[in-house]
């Protein structure tokens, strides 16, 4: 117990130093970027723009306010200031001079700048008599009659303007006569109103309805190192932000944009297990042995970990589909790359935001197997033999459920400062709860965003740090447990009556390994990074960004003396059985860069220039040792195993392992527009990988693209319906490097031990073949796009079609010996072919005061197809995927062959029963035979797993307060392989537990397992994927400024015709459409929560 202590006591100090550390450096942090605000240059302080919430009350407190809150300098006399009032404002984004006017309206003073201090004077009152002064007055509303509070009014040739006030409502003084106004908000279309009469009788009064600009041709999109407002885009990226993310409960940071891009697929194969990611592909496989998956970007750091993410810290995703985006990053972009955006801090009054949630899941379809009382029908029935009467009712799969999981999300984040400086940071704590039993997963951490301007705004700072403490519950997350319980015995108990766990000998008791077993995870992932941006002339600035990742975990597992597997009379004689592990990762990131931007008359050419470098690294250690004749010490004191002196028990094990690679590159984009109608791109990235040979460390990746607005044409004009109309087109190359290390490279393994002189040595040899010519995967594609909006913007979305080709596939194939040492040779052969369609709609069928009603639809096609696999040198026939496991050794169930589609099911063709129940199959020549019969010229595609189709229909409705979404996903065109059909439900795996499907779908059926199409079968479906139903509280506290509730179901509704349990399955890589017979349980979720503004 001494032992346990002290590396408890050493975890404790640990941890003590390690939040000292990150106290200091936030603590330093933060006070150097006040010493910088406090130093910061002024320079046009009344152009530049500010949000301020001005409080009622004297105006010197106002301008009191406005220099605390804004870092600014007012110069003024006293006694002038403290005689005037000022009524409540909210100021958002708008020029500071603006501000000044409408706090100093009907106020006999004036203001202006001298070396950065804003001077403010009396008027002095003219002799003369004024002409009388007329007004215009009015309110500022969107298209629902909502008012827009910061709305800028000005007077069309004149020098009058005005901000509207929290009500929306706004006052401009003037002469009387006639005049033009204009109104702009961010977000909405410019408004005008001409004719407007003024006179000094009566004001003028006016409501401006303001029309939300839905073309979006304005909207900044983040590409690669950089941005684009989206009428400049002329490759295909798609842009999902915050307030069109799928809603509710969302616990997987992927899932927030699940079914609103098209050719993104995002699959959670084991359910809501808390533990299991997402498997995500674009545009389907490009790879047969390396990264398959696209490049995560976060806030520039490439390689990003999800697990540092929380959905109310996103604050957008960019997703680069085509090659002529994605050539910016080289030999990671191959699969594509997904750029994600987290929340800043941004100017204005502190602000404080919470949200949280609690979810409950239920199980949303069990598995048809027989109950005890069935069990034993079939027993009196003389199906089972009466001596599988083990005299219990269980329903073992029900033990393994968790019926009263509760998961809870909690976010608090702040934010504000002023224009020079502001800030965000967000806390946050989840408890994710399994269905199944010990199966959870809790987290904790936080996030801290600091942006600062200074040199006369030239230098700007912006620094993110993260972090994400968790601990994992493993053990119930086993999809092999619910395995073990359908085949469980009805009729056994789970306990005899001495206390003890029943066992059957060919099957374990997953209760009795929940109670006798741990495994767990405790992981901590930290993430910084910096850039400092310069801007040297009006044109030019240069920036430099840094990042640092560290993932480290440390696993923990242990086997009591009293679990099964360690029982007296095996290997283990009674006794336990203890490993540790534990992986660090980390990765270190700089990208210096030059950006250049200049516009002459109609033309503007922006570009970047930069390096980068990446180095990564990972290292590992475990141990284990059995032998343990008490539990007390679980894993905690691995040398009290007595295996270490007791050569009769399994040999104690430990090991590591270090594995570096370096990736550098240079890079450049450049972007040519012409009267903002014809557009050009055009990349370069030159990158260099450890990864690869000696004689390939190098290559190039270029790209171009080119757009054209149709509707900027004369031709144009007459077609009113139409508002905008841009046609794309690009060509990309790109690589992947998403190898595993030094497969260029002979490197050594260890051998069998040999004595020498009495003394037993280790010996090492060659563990590989090296191949000085390895060389990255490369991708070729094209990519031809349509963008559009018609209907006054009523309607809008893309139209793209894309064809890819991946050459140099990398994979093992024999070699020859000799002259190579090894009989494997990993190189470059292959090639791969994909093409589709990919359709956005988006639109706005009602827009009422009261009701809106929009739409989102999203669809698209793939195809993929082999179309190389050997050449003159290496040969391989066909590659294999998803073998079926045992009893029956019916080898795998799907190849790939050259000029072949992915995802083939290879197998026999069913043709019946014999009168007894055994198999028929189809020939080649079209004659049945028994299985026995069927030989390899026999079998052939017998269906194929990869869907061809997928749709997304999101829609989002608004009655006054109340908002409803309502998310469909489906999946079309392919096949299923009911494995768990192939076993349970066959008579011939009793005494096992089996479905009830075995006595009447399968009731002909009287022989062993047999692979064929008999178990194909079409997995089409339609699901009610997210359904969710808001309520925005009305709040008059001056301390809250918005309330919503919501409550959101998840995976309500599938429509399909297969009859297992789940039609979602693995849809990417090369094993899709296997539904195994192992299975976490799919659930359907309901979610009740909460978002407070303060």
């Amino acid at each position: 117990m001494k032992k346990k202590g002290q590396s408890s006591n050493k975890k404790k100090d640990f941890i003590i130093k390690a939040m000292r550390l990150t106290f200091l450096s936030m603590t330093i942090l933060l006070t150097t970027s006040l010493m910088l605000s406090a130093n910061a240059g002024r320079g046009q302080e009344l152009s530049k723009r500010i949000s301020v919430n001005i409080r009622k009350g004297s105006l010197e407190k106002a301008l009191k306010q406005m220099e605390t809150q804004l870092n600014l300098n007012f110069a003024y006399d006293q006694q002038m200031v403290q005689r005037y009032q000022t009524d409540e404002h909210n100021f958002q984004d708008q020029r500071l001079d603006g501000v000044l006017t409408l706090l100093f309206d009907e106020k006999d003073l004036s203001f202006r700048e001298v070396n950065g201090v804003i001077v403010i004077n009396a008027v002095r009152k003219e002799r003369i008599v004024k002409q009388a002064q007329g007004k215009i007055q009015g309110k500022v509303v969107d298209e629902q009659g909502a008012p827009l509070p910061g709305a800028t009014i000005k007077i069309v040739g004149g020098t009058q303007h005005a901000i509207s006030d929290a009500d929306g409502n706004f006052s401009v003084s003037l002469e009387p006569g006639v005049y033009t106004l204009e109104v702009s908000f961010i977000s909405f279309k410019a408004q005008r109103v001409q004719n407007i009469v003024v006179k000094t009788d009566a004001p003028a009064m006016l409501t401006v309805r303001m029309k939300a600009d839905m073309g979006s041709l304005g909207e900044v999109v983040v590409v690669g190192y950089g941005t684009q407002k989206r009428s400049e885009v002329t490759s295909a990226v798609s842009t999902v932000k915050a307030d069109n993310f799928n809603k509710g409960g969302i616990r997987s940071t992927m899932e927030l944009i699940q079914g609103k891009v098209p050719g993104l697929n995002i699959t959670k194969t084991q359910g809501n297990n808390p533990n299991a990611g997402a498997s995500i592909q674009l545009r389907g496989v490009t790879s047969l042995s390396g990264t398959t998956a696209p490049l995560i970007v976060i806030d520039g750091i490439p390689g990003g970990n999800l697990d540092l993410l929380q959905p109310d810290d996103i604050e957008s995703f960019s997703i680069l589909k085509d090659g002529s985006a994605a050539a910016i990053y080289g030999t990671r972009g191959n699969a594509g790359v997904i750029l994600i955006t987290t929340r800043k801090g941004t100017a204005g009054d502190p602000r404080y935001e919470y949200n949280n949630y609690f979810q409950r899941d239920y199980t949303d379809k069990k598995p048809d197997f027989l109950s005890a009382e069935q069990f034993r029908q079939k027993i009196s029935a003389g199906i089972i033999s009466p001596t599988s009467d083990l005299g219990g009712s269980t329903n073992m799969y029900n033990e393994l459920i968790n019926k009263n999981n509760l998961s809870q999300y909690h976010n608090l984040s702040a934010s504000g400062g002023s224009e020079k400086s502001n800030y965000r940071a967000s806390l946050y704590y989840n408890d994710f709860q399994g269905i199944a039993q010990q199966n959870g997963r809790k987290q904790a951490g936080g996030r801290l965003n600091i942006n600062q301007k200074g040199l006369n705004n030239k230098l700007t700072m912006q620094v993110n740090m993260v972090a994400n403490f968790n601990k994992a519950n493993l053990l119930g997350g086993d999809a092999g447990f619910f395995e073990q319980a359908v085949a469980w015995n009805p009729t056994a108990p789970i306990h005899k009556a001495d206390g003890s766990f029943y066992e059957i000998n060919e099957y374990f008791n997953p209760a009795g390994r929940l109670a006798n077993r741990l495994n767990q995870r405790d992981q901590q992932t930290f993430a910084g990074d910096a850039r400092f941006s310069l801007a040297i002339t009006k044109d030019l600035s240069a920036s430099v960004f840094g990042s640092y990742q560290r993932d480290n975990f440390n696993d923990r597992y242990y086997r009591s003396m009293y679990d099964f597997e360690q029982r007296p009379g095996t290997s283990w004689q009674g006794m336990g059985y203890a490993s540790k592990g534990n992986e660090l990762n980390w990765t270190k990131t700089l990208d210096p860069t030059l950006n250049y931007e200049h516009n002459w008359g109609v033309h503007s050419l922006s570009a970047i220039a930069g390096y980068s470098y990446q180095y990564s690294t990972r290292e590992t250690f475990s141990a284990n040792n059995n032998g343990f004749t008490t539990d007390a010490f679980l894993d905690w004191n691995l040398g009290a195993g007595s295996a270490t002196n007791n050569t009769a028990l399994p040999r104690p094990g430990m090991g590591s392992f270090k594995e570096d690679n370096i990736l550098i590159a240079f890079f450049g984009r450049l972007n040519y527009s012409y009267k903002n109608k014809y557009y050009a791109q055009v990349i370069m990235r030159r990158e260099g990988s450890s990864r690869f040979g000696a004689n390939n460390k190098w290559g190039n990746f270029p790209a171009a693209s080119l757009g054209w607005t149709i509707t900027e044409e004369p031709f144009m004009d007459d077609i009113s319906f139409v508002d905008n109309l841009k046609l794309r087109v690009g060509y990309g190359v790109t690589g992947n490097q998403g190898i595993p290390n030094y497969r260029s490279l002979i490197t050594l393994g260890t051998g069998g031990v040999y004595p020498q002189n009495g003394i037993y040595l280790q010996t090492y040899g060659a563990s590989r073949n090296p191949n000085p010519n390895l060389r990255w995967e490369k991708k070729l594609e094209w990519n031809f796009g349509l963008d559009y909006t018609i209907l006054n913007n009523r309607i809008r979305g893309s139209i793209d079609v894309y064809s890819r080709e991946t050459r140099d596939l990398l994979y093992n194939y024999a070699a020859q010996q000799p002259a190579f040492v090894r009989d494997g040779l990993y190189t470059n052969v292959g090639t791969i072919k994909n093409h589709g369609i990919e359709i956005l709609i988006s639109g706005t069928p009602v827009n009422g005061k009261d009701f809106q009603w929009n739409v989102d639809l999203t669809a698209n096609s793939q195809f993929n197809k082999l179309s190389k696999l050997s050449n003159q040198q290496f040969k391989a026939t066909y590659l294999t995927f998803a073998d079926i496991p045992n009893p029956g050794a019916m080898g795998p169930a799907i190849r790939l062959e050259e000029g072949g589609a992915v995802g083939n099911f290879y197998g026999k063709r069913f043709a019946g029963f014999t009168e007894d129940g055994k198999w028929l199959f189809y020939k080649a020549d079209g004659t049945k035979a028994r299985a026995s019969e069927i030989n390899e010229n026999d079998r052939t595609i017998i269906g194929n797993g990869v869907p061809k189709y997928n749709v997304g229909l999101n829609q989002t409705f608004r009655y006054k307060n109340f908002d409803l979404t309502m998310l469909f996903r489906g999946k079309f065109g392919f096949d299923i392989l009911n494995l768990q059909e192939i076993f349970f439900g066959n008579k011939k795996y009793l005494p096992n537990n089996i479905f009830n499907s075995a006595f009447d779908r399968h009731a002909q059926l009287n022989d062993d397992p047999q692979y064929s199409d008999y178990y194909i079968e079409k997995g089409d479906f339609v699901k009610l994927d997210n359904l969710t139903l808001g309520y925005n509280v009305k709040v008059t506290s001056p301390y809250v400024r918005n309330v919503r509730v919501f409550v959101s179901g998840r995976n309500l509704l599938t429509f399909t015709g297969y009859k297992g349990l789940d039609p979602e399955l693995e849809d990417t890589g090369f094993t899709t459409g296997v539904d195994t017979r192992g299975f976490y349980p799919r659930t359907r979720s309901w979610t009740i929560g909460l978002n407070v503004g303060f």
